[in-house]
């Protein structure tokens, strides 16, 4: 068993832990842009938490992937439970909305990231159109460049991708429910909300928590969607700024357009990985405690 796992571990250890080890190591350097220099020790993380605008940027863009995050976990836990939860229904299309429901998490987040900036452009984007046509023309807004809408867009483009693997986890979950509990529940005169609160989701509990760690991860490590919607600048004005641009920010774009260098950059990735290792562990606990207070 141990030779079958060896190829996958190498792998693994060879281009995910090798290069987090690396950008610990380089967060102790000092570097100009991509060039690294002497080894400071924990400045850089000293610049990091107390120096502006290093300070400044690092607040605010933990606090939009905090943004980002409840509202993805919002749309697609909740969502993603109601479309599986009707697809196991055996409505009429439910089988053609189970076939098409994974088509967009096939697609790159480059492509549909544009593709939804051209949808939402204010002169020819066909959202604003649309709503014109309804009569909603009093919402039309800059969606992209109103500091108030552009994350929650962000997000909503997000959620709707990545929609079908949620919709895949709740739909496999629903599915093992055993069918004698079920058809026990309806004898016993249980409606639909009374079998989803005290049945449905006691069941599928894990699937909840393996569905919000993943989103966890994604969004707090998510990159492409601001690089195709937002720039890496995280326009307008920081607003759309992740953790994943920041570093892509501070490491790769030169000095003089405002990069910090290689190190600091490392140090951005570093605060990162340990946010996404403890934001894990934490959901991990909090889960086993809701499963403990189920039995």
């Amino acid at each position: 068993m141990v030779y079958f796992l060896l190829p996958a571990l190498l792998v693994y250890t060879l281009f995910f832990i090798v290069p987090i080890i690396d950008s610990i190591r380089l967060s102790f350097y000092n570097a100009d842009g991509l060039i690294v220099k002497e080894f400071i020790g924990w400045e850089n993380f000293q610049k990091l938490f107390t120096q502006f605008p290093f300070q400044e940027r690092l607040v605010n863009a933990f606090f939009n992937n905090l943004k980002f995050f409840l509202i993805v976990t919002g749309l697609q836990n909740f969502l993603g439970f109601v479309f599986a939860y009707l697809i196991t229904r055996q409505l009429w299309g439910t089988t053609f909305v189970r076939k098409i429901s994974f088509l967009p998490t096939t697609l790159s987040v480059l492509v549909v990231g544009f593709l939804f900036k051209l949808i939402l452009n204010p002169v020819f984007g066909v959202f604003d159109k649309l709503l014109e046509f309804l009569g909603l023309a009093g919402l039309i807004r800059p969606w992209l460049g109103d500091p108030a809408t552009a994350l929650p867009v962000l997000a909503i483009v997000v959620s709707w991708q990545f929609m079908g693997e949620t919709i895949l986890f709740y739909t496999a979950g629903l599915d093992n429910i055993p069918t004698e509990m079920i058809e026990a529940a309806k004898i016993d005169g249980v409606n639909q909300l009374q079998m989803i609160r005290y049945i449905v989701i006691p069941y599928i509990m894990p699937i909840i928590g393996i569905v919000t760690i993943l989103i966890f991860i994604g969004d707090f490590t998510q990159f492409d969607i601001v690089y195709a919607m937002a720039t890496t600048q995280g326009n307008p004005v920081y607003a759309t700024d992740l953790f994943g641009s920041l570093f892509y920010r501070a490491a790769f774009i030169t000095p003089v357009r405002g990069g910090w260098g290689i190190g600091m950059g490392a140090a951005v990735s570093t605060v990162m990985s340990m946010i996404v290792f403890l934001g894990v562990f934490a959901w991990l606990l909090f889960f086993k405690a809701l499963k403990k207070l189920e039995y």
